[in-house]
């Protein structure tokens, strides 16, 4: 605890700590700053769609956890269908269930929102279902869901109100044929044809889930350029896989109106040909999101938002405000829960006097689809770019033993690192289970290794993890298991 601090006087209304958000950036806030031992409070305001109150935000109620399910349901479908054959697999007529699906995502996400519920009541949390606001003088005014409304008081306040779908004035939501990624993920039955605004995260993720289930998607992406942040390598060998799963990707297509005609949805749409038309049965508005902060401040607080509607922060996630700290998508950097998870136990751990830092620089980003992407670093474009001399080094997983087993040998990883000292600058797979595998390029890079150090780091045999030691050992030309390019 910071030693000007002194820990709350106990009452009802007075706490140490009140966290704003009960998503994945504040409920761990709230958890870590009650192993602190500080008297804390997490107030969330989500309610589901059938009025049910529950913490863990957008990411475990309607994102990161649902569409995973559903990913992975999908996924299993579709190996059944194309190919279990190939394994000697005979599954004889293959049928389609959507409900059970839905209602396997639906008991996931409950057990993991109840999970925090748990969790609070071991730690100390003090749960508020209700809404949250910010007054001076670090007051926070609490308004639950019945409508009564108290006042509430606390030594260091967390503002982690996440963020919300941006909606386009071109294609405003209009459920059920209009809809924004929480609605993408309730249909009810496989629409014949399904287009997706966005060709981001969101969007390839949603397409791919809705594309397995026998969907034609359309996705329509406004930039020119595939996966434009990523490394250019990695999301040329996407783009070619989506098509191939039949994901047809228009670039350049810029949205200038939809409306729903006869139960349809019909987008028109510019691209370098002029203008389109495009009918589909549902439509997914996928691009992007913005931070949430409706009714979270009130005047002379003193907290300030960017032009975008961030809340400004400094890189500890300070809000300029004694003792008022923002984490999460309502502060700058990338909307990542695992972003905010740790932003929210580094303010924690700063509040109670404790080290408190996050690595920017080393935030691994994944889309899963299949074959998933993972990155973590620069791109090589981003270095070539710094004027860095560097070198790169490439396994496909069409070598590896493991990845043939599994039937699932698409993509590669890759390796960027310095000519000069051989510090890994950055990791970019595609591939089965690349997000579990950039955890070791993360780790690697947080301790400054070398491509050496990930050379000299042996490996178990068979496994995907192979497939980054032998990228590091092409980096200087030196692979095992592949031909050195």
């Amino acid at each position: 605890m910071a030693s000007n601090d002194k820990p709350a006087a106990p009452g009802a209304d007075s706490f140490d700590v009140i966290v704003i958000g009960g998503g994945p950036a504040g409920y761990p806030a709230a958890i870590r700053a009650a192993q602190n031992q500080l008297r804390v409070a997490c107030i969330d305001e989500w309610k589901n769609k059938d009025g049910s109150a529950t913490f863990g935000g957008t990411c475990l109620n309607a994102g990161c956890i649902p569409s995973k399910a559903l990913l992975e349901s999908t996924e299993l479908y579709h190996r059944a269908r194309e190919e279990f054959s190939i394994h000697g697999i005979g599954v004889g007529t293959l049928s389609l269930d959507l409900a059970q699906m839905q209602k396997r995502k639906a008991g996931i996400v409950k057990g993991m929102t109840t999970g925090i519920l748990a969790l609070f009541k071991s730690a100390g949390v003090t749960a508020l279902q209700g809404h949250g606001k910010l007054l001076p003088g670090r007051r926070v005014q609490f308004t639950a869901h019945d409508g009564t409304r108290r006042e509430l008081s606390a030594r260091h306040v967390v503002l982690a109100s996440g963020s919300t779908p941006i909606e386009l004035r071109s294609a405003p939501f209009k459920a059920p044929h209009i809809v924004d990624s929480w609605g993408a993920l309730e249909i009810d039955a496989v629409p014949k044809r399904l287009g997706v605004i966005g060709a981001g995260v969101i969007g390839l993720e949603l397409g791919s889930v809705w594309r397995r289930l026998g969907s034609e998607v359309t996705v329509l992406e406004a930039l020119p350029d595939f996966l434009p942040m990523a490394d250019q390598q990695l999301a040329k060998e996407a783009q070619r896989h989506f098509r191939k799963q039949g994901l047809d990707v228009r670039l350049g297509a810029r949205v200038t109106g939809a409306n729903v005609t006869g139960g349809a949805v019909e987008v028109v749409y510019t691209d370098a040909k002029g203008e389109q038309r495009l009918t589909v049965d549902r439509l997914v508005v996928a691009v992007g999101r913005r931070p949430y902060t409706q009714d979270l401040l009130e005047a002379g607080t003193g907290v300030e938002l960017d032009e975008r509607g961030f809340i400004k922060v400094d890189h500890s996630c300070r809000t300029g405000v004694e003792n008022v700290w923002a984490v999460g998508d309502c502060v700058r950097g990338p909307m990542l829960a695992h972003k905010g998870k740790d932003e929210g136990v580094m303010v924690s751990d700063l509040i109670a006097g404790r080290y408190g830092e996050v690595n920017y620089k080393v935030i691994p980003a994944v889309i899963y689809t299949a074959p998933e992407i993972a990155w973590v670093g620069q791109t090589e474009e981003q270095v070539k770019a710094s004027g860095r001399d560097y070198k790169t080094g490439v396994f496909p997983f069409l070598a590896s033993g493991r990845a043939r087993a599994m039937e699932q040998a698409a993509g590669f990883a890759k390796i960027v690192a310095a000519r000069d000292d051989d510090e890994i600058l950055g990791v970019h797979i595609i591939g089965p289970l690349a997000g579990e595998l950039i955890a070791e390029a993360v780790l690697a890079m947080e301790y400054s290794a070398s491509s050496e150090d990930l050379q000299r780091t042996i490996h178990a045999h068979p496994t995907l993890a192979e497939a980054v030691h032998e990228a590091a050992l092409n980096a200087d030309k030196r692979a095992i298991d592949s031909i050195n390019r």
